[in-house]
C-alpha cells in the first residue's frame, strides 16, 4: 500500500529523473545548480547619455551588449546598473569583470569610488573602459594605466571623428571571427600607454587622415608631436594583461550608438567582454545576429528627432554592414 503523503516526492524524483535523462540524451552534461553557480557576472556601468538622440548613448549601448550576451553566451550573467556609481557596492560582488562607458569622470565621481575599484581589480576582475570614459583627466589616469594599460591624456591624445579602416587584425582571442571593416566615428588616438606598451595587444589600429592632426594646441585638439606623426598607425582598441593576471580592455570608438550595428564591431566588443571576464571566446567569437532596427532604437534617450523613422535606422544598419 502506498503512503498518500509518499506520492508528491516520488513524483518530483520521477520528474527529475526524466529531466535528466533528457539532458543526457541530448549530450550535455549537468551539474547541480551550475545553471547560476558556474555563470560569470558581467556588471555593465553605463554614464547618463548625452550628445542627442542617438550620441554617447551608453546606457542603449550597454544594453545591446548585455542582452547579446545573455542570449548567446550560456557562462554570461549579463547586467546593466544605472544611476551612476553604485552606491551600495554589494552590487558588484562575484562580478567577473565590470564594464564602464561615460562622460568623462561623471560616473565614478570621487577618487574613493576610484579606490573601491581599484580593490576588485587587484582581485583578478576585469576591467573596461569604453569611449570618453578613457577621458578622465589627468588626475586618474595612474588607475586606467593599471587597469587597462593605456588612457586619454589631455593634452597628447586627440579626439577626431574620421573613417576608421581596420585592414587586418592580430591573432587574439578578441578578434577571434572579426572580419577587417571600416567606421567612420569619433576615434580618439595618440593614447598614453604603459611604458614600453608592455602587456598591452593593440587590438584595432589605422592610420588617421593627415587632416585630424592639424588641429591647434589643446586639450582634446591637437599638439606638436600629434602634428609631427603624419602617416603613423594609431592603436584606437587594446588589450591589456595586467602583472597581476587580471585583464583589461579599452576602446576609443563608440561615440554614435549605430556603430553598434556593425557586425564586426559587435562581435570584437562581445569578444572583449568575455575575454576580460576569463570565458573561453568561441573559435568564430560570440555568434549575433544583425540586430533590427527595434533593437538598435531601444533604450534610446532624448528627443527623437520628429523625421527619423524606423526605415531611416535600417538604413544606417545596411550601411554599417556594406563592405
Amino acid at each position: 500500500m502506498t503512503c498518500n503523503k509518499c506520492l508528491p516526492r516520488r513524483m518530483v524524483f520521477t520528474l527529475i529523473l526524466v529531466a535528466c535523462a533528457a539532458v543526457a540524451s541530448s549530450g550535455t552534461s549537468v551539474h547541480a545548480a551550475d545553471v547560476t553557480v558556474n555563470k560569470k557576472k558581467v556588471v555593465f556601468l553605463p554614464g547618463p547619455q548625452s550628445h542627442g538622440w542617438s550620441g554617447h548613448a551608453y546606457t542603449a549601448d550597454c544594453k545591446l551588449l548585455a542582452k547579446t550576451l545573455n542570449e548567446n553566451v550560456p557562462g554570461v550573467e549579463a547586467v546593466v546598473v544605472e544611476g551612476g556609481w553604485p552606491k551600495d557596492l554589494k552590487t558588484l560582488d562575484g562580478a567577473a569583470a565590470i564594464v564602464i562607458g561615460c562622460d568623462g569622470n561623471n560616473l565614478l565621481g570621487s577618487e574613493a569610488n576610484w579606490k573601491a575599484l581599484d580593490a576588485l581589480a587587484k582581485k583578478g576582475v576585469g576591467i573596461a573602459f569604453l569611449h570618453y570614459a578613457l577621458d578622465p583627466g589627468r588626475e586618474y589616469g595612474k588607475y586606467l594605466l593599471d587597469w587597462v594599460g593605456g588612457y586619454y591624456e589631455q593634452f597628447w591624445s586627440v579626439n577626431p571623428s574620421w573613417l576608421a579602416e581596420f585592414k587586418s587584425l592580430p591573432q587574439h582571442p578578441i578578434t577571434r571571427g572579426v572580419k577587417p571593416f571600416k567606421i567612420e566615428d569619433e576615434w580618439y588616438y595618440h593614447m598614453r600607454f604603459v611604458p614600453e606598451m608592455k602587456g598591452v595587444t593593440p587590438i584595432l589600429t589605422a592610420v588617421p587622415p593627415d587632416s585630424t592632426r592639424k588641429g591647434p594646441d589643446g586639450p582634446h585638439s591637437g599638439n606638436p608631436t600629434v602634428r609631427a606623426g603624419l602617416g603613423m598607425p594609431e592603436h584606437v582598441a587594446w588589450a591589456y594583461e595586467r602583472p597581476d593576471g587580471g585583464r583589461g580592455f579599452g576602446c576609443t570608438g563608440g561615440h554614435t550608438h549605430w556603430v553598434y550595428a556593425n557586425n564586426d564591431f559587435r562581435k570584437l566588443m562581445l569578444n572583449a567582454v568575455c575575454w576580460i571576464a576569463k570565458i573561453e571566446v568561441p573559435p568564430d567569437g560570440v555568434a549575433t545576429k544583425t540586430p533590427t532596427a527595434e533593437e538598435m532604437e531601444a533604450n534610446l534617450e532624448g528627443d527623437r528627432p520628429r523625421d527619423w523613422t524606423p526605415q531611416r535606422t535600417r538604413q544606417i544598419i545596411e550601411e554599417m554592414n556594406r563592405k
